[in-house]
């Protein structure tokens, strides 16, 4: 008989209450909250699998690698936001270095041991593999009503590119640069020269905005033919400046990148991928809706105005979801794609409506994300960096919502 993932999360916290923390207690004396935490987290993540050990090889052996990816999980549990904290804590918090693995306080590496280890972990994507099985162990043969999607703004302690290496964006390209000069085959007509401002004849619905169709050459157009892996590498990844209009109307401005999470019913991370700031929301839900499909059963798709897209409808449809999109209707950014002769005033049905309340459940988490679970404190630089320290966030805070579910 199979057992639901609810009998599976009771059977694995009645193991830790009547078997584990027992036999802890007994060698560790008292565990304290966060300790259990990350007692449970540990056993219920399968980091092991993934991390590469060094035993065999010629030459001088390295740090224990296991050790060092639990005090990184460590880290997130405790919420510390430089690695020196949790050096700190390491050597005065018997209990937390006796759970990461080390018998001894003069056993710990040093911080630079720690930061080459957390480059491999950056380069090999870690904590990306270690919850990509965790959410196909867990949440594979699970039923999966809504997947919310959204970004959230990460400040990062980077210098923007164009400004660091002292050139100027709006300058033009140097000769040796500059692009070669077409041929006669390849010259465009020239523009018809006529007022400023003034455009020809555009079709135009109902509703008196003109009617336009979806282009070809966008992003949005390609990523619908492209592999998973294909349009992750199309995506820009470097730090950049990020704008973002609250619901208030106040603009906000930032430097660094975006996390871009889907969140299942119970406030789940299911898949996330990190962009540069500068980076629109659109740009990302094709590939998301794409990694998420190949982990987890699903039926609706909940998204704010800013993935009001053709293209993204299409592709939700496609691979059999509802997608529910908070309609654009109004103001300069209105565009009259969907909306249909007769109807130029688009509202969701009562029953979307309904069912879009829950993707709320996205703001709770990255706000949890932040607050909690070090999303707030970047210290690192590089796009590979700061998506492993948000990732092994990631995983701490799923274990964390995976146990609520038998709360």
């Amino acid at each position: 008989m199979k057992l639901t993932l609810r009998q599976q999360l009771t059977q694995f916290a009645h193991v830790l209450q009547t078997g584990l923390f027992p036999v802890l207690k007994e060698e560790l004396g008292e565990l304290t909250a966060p300790a259990k935490r990350l007692v449970a987290t540990l056993e219920m993540i399968p980091l092991a699998r993934f991390v590469p050990s060094s035993r065999g090889w010629i030459g001088r052996p390295s740090k224990d690698r296991l050790a060092i990816a639990k005090a990184f999980v460590a880290k997130a549990v405790y919420g510390f936001g430089l690695t020196r904290q949790l050096l700190e804590a390491l050597q005065s918090d018997a209990q937390l270095r006796l759970i990461c693995g080390w018998s001894e306080a003069r056993r710990i590496p040093h911080e630079s041991t720690f930061s080459r280890a957390f480059d491999e972990f950056a380069r090999m994507e870690l904590p990306q593999f270690v919850h990509e099985a965790l959410i196909l162990e867990t949440q594979r043969d699970r039923l999966i009503g809504h997947i919310a999607r959204d970004s959230t703004a990460i400040e990062a302690r980077e210098h923007y590119p164009e400004v660091a290496s002292g050139v100027d964006a709006k300058k033009e390209t140097p000769a040796a640069a500059a692009p070669l000069k077409a041929t006669s085959e390849d010259k465009v007509p020239a523009k018809r020269k006529g007022k400023k401002g003034k455009r020809g004849p555009q079709k135009r619905c109902k509703g008196g905005q003109p009617q336009r169709s979806p282009r070809e050459d966008t992003r949005l157009h390609r990523q619908r033919t492209m592999g998973l892996q294909a349009m992750l590498n199309d995506l820009p990844k470097d730090c950049s400046v990020g704008v973002k209009t609250s619901s208030s109307g106040y603009t906000y401005h930032w430097l660094g990148y975006k996390l871009h999470l889907d969140i299942a019913d119970g406030q789940i991370p299911i898949s996330a991928v990190l962009t540069g700031a500068s980076v629109h929301d659109s740009q990302v839900a094709i590939p998301l809706a794409t990694m998420s499909s190949q982990r987890v059963i699903y039926c609706y798709d909940l998204m704010d105005s800013a993935y009001d897209a053709q293209e993204i409808r299409e592709h939700c449809q496609g691979m059999g979801h509802v997608p529910i999109i908070d309609p654009k209707n109004g103001g300069r950014k209105s565009q009259c794609v969907n909306i249909p002769l007769g109807k130029p005033k688009r509202e969701l049905s009562w029953a979307e409506s309904e069912r879009y309340k829950e993707r709320t459940m996205v703001e709770r988490v990255n706000a949890r994300l932040k607050d909690e679970f070090g999303a707030r404190e970047i210290r690192v630089k590089g796009a590979a960096k700061v998506m492993a320290h948000l990732m092994f966030g990631v995983l701490a805070l799923t274990v964390d919502q995976l146990l609520k579910l038998i709360r």
